[in-house]
C-alpha cells in the first residue's frame, strides 16, 4: 500500500511540477483592453474586438478579458494603464488615441494594438504606419473624407457654406480637420472651422456655427460623438443638417455618411490581437491597417424632417449595401 501511495505521489510530483520540460498547466492568455468612455461608436469597437478575438480561437474560457473603461475621464487613462500592464497582461488593446497613448507610456515591451487611431505616426505611437518599429500597431479608423464631402455637396447643391465642429484635444478630430480643410480649397468649398475644448463647449459653439453655415461636418470626434443629442437638437431648431464622419452618429441625428464601420474595426483589431498572442504577427513589422471603402448610411428620417431631398443614386446604395434608419 505504502508503495503504491509512494508511486502515485512521485508520478503527480513528474507529471505537474517537473522542471524542463514535462506537463504543465497551461496559462490563460490575457487581453487587456481600455477605452476612453461609453458611447455607441466606441462600444462597437469593442464588440468587435471581442468577436475578432474569438475569430482566432480566443473565447469563453480559453482567454481571459480585462476591460477597463475611463468613463471619459482621462486622468482615470494613466492609472488603469499601469493596472493592465502590472498584472501582466499578454496584449493590450487601446481604444481612442487617449487609451493608446496611455499604454504606450505605460510599457515598451507588451504587444499594444490600436483599435482605431487615426493617424498612428501623428499621435507618436509608431515610427512610422507603414514600418511601426516597436510594441505597438493596429487599425486606423481614418474617415474616407472625399467622399464624404462629395456626398454632402450632392445631399446640399446649393450650399454656399459648410462648417466643421471639432475638438482641439482630439489627435483623431485635429487630423482629419487638417485633411479636411485642404479638401475643401481644392474642391472651392468655402469651410468655416469651430473647434471646442469639451463637450460643455459643444451648445454654445454648435450655436453660434449653426447661425453662419448651411450644414455641418463633423470628423471622427470622441468627444462630439458623446454629446451628439445637444447638437442635433440644436441643429433641429436651425433646421440644418449634420453630416458626421461616422456611422453611429448618423443613427444619433445626423444625415447621412459614407463610414468606415466601427464593429468591422474592432474585429480587425481582435483578430490582430489574436495573431500576436499566436506568433503569427510581430508588432514591430506589422503595418498599421487602414479599411478605405466607407459603408453608405442614411438616416432618412432626419433627412425628411429637415426637408432635404435624397440623392436617389446614394439611397438605393444604402438600402443595398449599408443602413438606413427610418
Amino acid at each position: 500500500m505504502y508503495t503504491l501511495i509512494a508511486i502515485l505521489l512521485v508520478f503527480l510530483g513528474f507529471a505537474y511540477f517537473q522542471e524542463g520540460g514535462g506537463i504543465t498547466k497551461q496559462k490563460t492568455p490575457t487581453v487587456g483592453i481600455l477605452t476612453l468612455m461609453h458611447h455607441p461608436a466606441l462600444d462597437q469597437i469593442h464588440k468587435g474586438v471581442v468577436a475578432g478575438l474569438a475569430k482566432e480561437g480566443y473565447k469563453g474560457k480559453s482567454v481571459k478579458i480585462d476591460y477597463q473603461n475611463a468613463q471619459g475621464d482621462q486622468s482615470n487613462l494613466k492609472t488603469m494603464a499601469s493596472k493592465l500592464v502590472n498584472e501582466n497582461n499578454d496584449v493590450l488593446v487601446g481604444i481612442t488615441t487617449p487609451a493608446s497613448q496611455a499604454l504606450a507610456n505605460a510599457t515598451s515591451k507588451i504587444p499594444i494594438v490600436l483599435g482605431a487611431v487615426t493617424d498612428p505616426h501623428g499621435a507618436g505611437l509608431v515610427k512610422n504606419n507603414k514600418k511601426p518599429g516597436g510594441n505597438i500597431t493596429g487599425v486606423s479608423d481614418q474617415a474616407p473624407l472625399k467622399k464624404q464631402l462629395k456626398l454632402i455637396k450632392e445631399f446640399m447643391p446649393h450650399m454656399k457654406t459648410l462648417g466643421i465642429i471639432y475638438t482641439s484635444s482630439d489627435s483623431s478630430a485635429t487630423t482629419e480637420h487638417a485633411l479636411f480643410v485642404k479638401l475643401c480649397k481644392e474642391e472651392h468649398v468655402n469651410l468655416k472651422s469651430y473647434s471646442i475644448s469639451n463637450s460643455n463647449d459643444l451648445n454654445q459653439v454648435s450655436q453660434e456655427a449653426l447661425t453662419q453655415v448651411d450644414a455641418i461636418f463633423i470628423p471622427t470626434d470622441n468627444t462630439i460623438a458623446g454629446a451628439m443629442q445637444t447638437l442635433i437638437a440644436n441643429a433641429n431648431a436651425a433646421n440644418k443638417p449634420v453630416f458626421p464622419a461616422v456611422d453611429t452618429m448618423v443613427k444619433d441625428g445626423g444625415v447621412a455618411t459614407y463610414s468606415i464601420n466601427q464593429y468591422k474595426l474592432g474585429v480587425e483589431g481582435g483578430r490582430l490581437a489574436g495573431q500576436i498572442l499566436k506568433g503569427k504577427k510581430k508588432t514591430a513589422t506589422t503595418p498599421i491597417k487602414y479599411i478605405k471603402n466607407g459603408d453608405p448610411t442614411l438616416n432618412l428620417k432626419q433627412a425628411k424632417k429637415l426637408g432635404l431631398h435624397v440623392p436617389a443614386r446614394f439611397l438605393k446604395d444604402a438600402e443595398q449595401h449599408g443602413e438606413v434608419y427610418k
